[in-house]
């Protein structure tokens, strides 16, 4: 899209820091990719993608020339002025986030006044103040400083970078923000000299750390919203699924994230809560709604139990299928995945239980205890007194479903998605249970 592209480097190889990566190489960057962890880049160097992502290993291997892989952080310092941080910044036990890979990077720095730090990775706000407040402690007042949170969605990450509809950049209003916003240009809307449809926020580095957090906790706010809503529906005999329709045609609500379930999950909605939680807490301030966001959503997971005991009595000795393991389709992240905690409590209650997903066995093998990894689909409801659709991937919308009551030695279907058609189900022989679905 341009003939002369700015060299950047990336910190991080992880989801973050390779989809990154991969769409700046695809803009024509020379990307100069740094981990410390050398098993991951030698796979890297040799085609090897660590993640599954739809896109991103044919956008890598199209730009393999542009791809730079190395454990050596001098390499990027040597090459690029930028240096875009992508490492892991999870939650501790009190709930802040681990900012020792975040340290470790602003450690790593030499003095410099022509390098400048871009943090993509999600971190609390009042990070940027303190990095450059170590920065000038160390000697380093010349490097610069940018916020730059990402907000790509697993499953159509390549996608969601190549045409953003927002970029945010929070900077002192130096040569550094300027050149983070040129790297971006491509993606912004004309109004912004760019032939994509993104809009530029440009603000100050706080409140570009505090977008991300809110953004998020909105959103997980919204399905927690819409799952309390099906929890009366189901009491009252209205759908949510009409709800929510008639809710998402009024612009200000829209209709995405109304989608009723089992609860979000993934390393995003649940860690960005409580981070935002956890930050208002300790500037003195008790942010009561997002506490009512994360009960709300651990008592959704808890109230599938509750349909599988209605129409199955007690779960001891019950044989239950999950099809789904990862937290969303079209992804292998299993990081706070609903399987993990339906998997465990149907364990407690005695159940045995059988699991199938196309793409995240390998990652739920080292998470999931105790269960009969199935081969397909139809191998994980076989002798199945209960079926629970955990993850909708398009796979098992397309099931045969009278071929799996034939399977099955029970009928019970629990859609924790409300992604099939309670008709076809029906027609099957089975007995169907959604979310909030009424009399449906």
């Amino acid at each position: 899209m341009s003939m002369q592209r700015e060299p950047i480097g990336v910190i991080g190889t992880g989801y973050v820091g390779l989809v990154t990566a991969a769409g700046f190489a695809e803009l024509g960057s020379d990307v100069y990719c740094i981990d410390i962890d050398a098993d991951k880049i030698a796979r890297l160097e040799r085609g090897e993608i660590p993640i599954y992502e739809p896109g991103l290993e044919e956008m890598v291997s199209r730009n393999r020339e542009r791809l730079h892989f190395s454990t050596d952080i001098g390499t990027a310092l040597d090459k690029a002025r930028l240096l875009f941080v992508a490492v892991g910044t999870p939650p501790t036990y009190s709930g802040d986030a681990d900012l020792s890979a975040v340290n470790a990077v602003v450690a790593a720095m030499p003095a410099s006044d022509r390098h400048a730090l871009v943090m993509k990775s999600t971190v609390p706000v009042g990070t940027g103040r303190n990095i450059k407040r170590v920065f000038v402690e160390q000697g380093k007042d010349g490097f610069r400083y940018v916020s730059c949170p990402e907000f790509l969605k697993e499953g159509t990450a390549v996608g969601d970078f190549l045409h953003p509809d927002r970029v945010v950049v929070g900077d002192d209003g130096d040569w550094a923000g300027d050149a983070v916003v040129d790297l971006y240009r491509p993606l912004l809307s004309a109004e912004h000299g760019g032939e994509e449809a993104g809009e530029l926020v440009r603000t100050d580095i706080a409140s570009a750390e505090m977008v991300k957090l809110a953004s998020n906790a909105f959103l997980a706010t919204k399905i927690s919203f819409i799952n309390e809503i099906a929890n009366v529906c189901e009491e009252t005999g209205a759908d949510v699924i009409e709800v929510a329709k008639g809710m998402g045609l009024d612009d200000r609500i829209g209709p995405k994230f109304l989608q009723a379930g089992v609860g979000f999950g993934g390393s995003c909605f649940p860690k960005d809560v409580n981070a935002l939680k956890q930050l208002a807490g300790n500037s003195g301030y008790h942010f009561q709604l997002l506490n009512a966001v994360i009960e709300v959503n651990e008592l959704q997971k808890r109230r599938v139990m509750g349909k599988l005991e209605k129409h199955l009595g007690s779960l001891i000795g019950k044989r239950i299928a999950l099809l789904g393991l990862a937290f969303k389709p079209n992804t292998d992240d299993m990081r706070e995945a609903t399987s993990l905690v339906l998997s465990a409590r149907l364990q407690a209650a005695g159940a045995h239980i059988s699991v199938y997903d196309p793409i995240a066995e390998e990652e739920a093998r080292k998470l999931i205890q105790g269960v009969r990894f199935a081969d397909s689909a139809l191998d994980a409801v076989t002798g199945a007194d209960a079926v629970v659709l955990v993850t909708e991937w398009q796979e098992f919308r397309d099931l045969d479903w009278a071929q799996v009551a034939e399977a099955m030695a029970g009928t019970t279907l629990v859609d924790g998605r409300n992604a099939l058609d309670p008709g076809l189900v029906r027609d099957a022989g089975l007995t169907y249970e959604g979310i909030g679905r009424g009399t449906a």
